[in-house]
């Protein structure tokens, strides 16, 4: 083979080394942020159109303030924090930044003792923190017709879990739509479309701040 030389093969080199440099240079784009939302069927959308759900209103929200995120479905329609705490291995096999535990409502439903929804609520905030997670905890209040005694002693719960350290606190999912017959299905206890969007558009700051603590 017979070697070339001279300035049109220097001109040549010199072209091919400077798009290498560009390419090197240039930086990779950053991957979506990864959103895990824990929850039961007040995150799942239940009853609702998968468009009309809480997930993909707080989607819209979060993108249309510019943040490039991706939804970890991570909610079961009637899980109880008991649920929650023995799927979460298995919902973190992939990784993820940040999560959104939205998890007690079916606790209530059921009478179950506020110190055990407690109990496996902070099991699985110890999850996420072993792993340097960020979490927002969106709590429940418990039926009216469980009394006021436990009904104190379940928003406690809550209350006591959102104080940990690192871990955003929202006090009750469901506020300004609970109760509501507008805002509500026939059942009373699931948020309509109407409803749902309230609850995405209230939680959404608050979920775009829990992504700006993400460390990157």
């Amino acid at each position: 083979m017979t070697a070339r030389y001279g300035p049109g093969c220097s001109r040549r080199k010199a072209a091919i080394a400077l798009a290498c440099a560009v390419f090197i240079s240039r930086p990779a784009a950053a991957a979506p942020l990864r959103l895990l939302v824990l929850g039961d069927s007040l995150a799942a959308g239940y009853g609702l159109a998968a468009s009309d759900g809480f997930q993909a209103r707080l989607l819209a929200g979060l993108r249309a303030r510019g943040l490039d995120v991706v939804l970890v479905d991570g909610a079961v329609s009637g899980d109880t924090t008991a649920g929650g705490r023995a799927r979460l291995d298995w919902v973190l096999a992939a990784p993820v930044d940040a999560a959104l535990v939205e998890l007690g409502g079916n606790d209530g439903l059921r009478g179950i003792d506020p110190r055990d929804t407690e109990a496996n609520l902070a099991a699985i905030l110890d999850t996420l923190a072993a792993r340097g997670i960020p979490v927002l905890l969106s709590g429940m209040l418990a039926p009216p017709n469980l009394g006021p005694d436990y009904g104190d002693a379940f928003a406690s719960a809550f209350r006591r879990l959102g104080a940990r350290p690192g871990v955003m606190f929202d006090r009750f999912f469901l506020e300004g739509v609970a109760g509501d017959p507008a805002l509500n299905q026939p059942d009373r206890i699931h948020p309509n479309a109407r409803g749902a969007a309230i609850v995405a558009e209230r939680l959404t700051p608050l979920v775009a701040a829990l992504l700006a603590r993400v460390g990157r």
